[in-house]
């Protein structure tokens, strides 16, 4: 289990997330690489929420791979290419994690690796 910290000497976050994480000692950590929305077929979704929505699943897939769920989420990265609108990136993370506010960080840059790329993530994860 992950313990989510939000010392009350702080202003709350300002959306689904925690200020920090702890994993328990003993706990196997998983890190992922940059994920994009790439499909198994090479096709890249055309809208943020789409990619987005696949970038989830896609980070599901990795932790079921390694025994664990987006509930053993410690932190996540996100970042947005400038000029897209985060509410869907938003909804589809809140869709994902179902409530499980773990440490994360947004960040927008100017382009990521291929220009069909609107947004990469990378996770953490930890369970027993």
């Amino acid at each position: 289990m992950v313990l989510l910290v939000n010392p009350t000497s702080l202003a709350k976050p300002v959306a689904a997330y925690s200020h920090g994480a702890v994993i328990a000692v003993g706990h196997r950590v998983l890190h992922t690489a940059g994920t994009v929305a790439t499909r198994l077929d090479g096709t890249i979704a055309d809208t943020v929420g789409e990619q987005a929505a696949a970038i989830w699943s896609a980070l599901s897939a990795i932790c079921a791979e390694a025994s664990m769920t987006l509930a053993d989420t410690v932190s996540y990265t996100t970042y947005v290419v400038a000029g897209h609108d985060l509410g869907p990136v938003m909804a589809a993370r809140d869709t994902a994690l179902a409530g499980h506010a773990a440490a994360s960080t947004l960040i927008v840059v100017p382009t990521l690796a291929r220009p069909e790329w609107m947004l990469e993530i990378t996770l953490i994860a930890s369970a027993p």
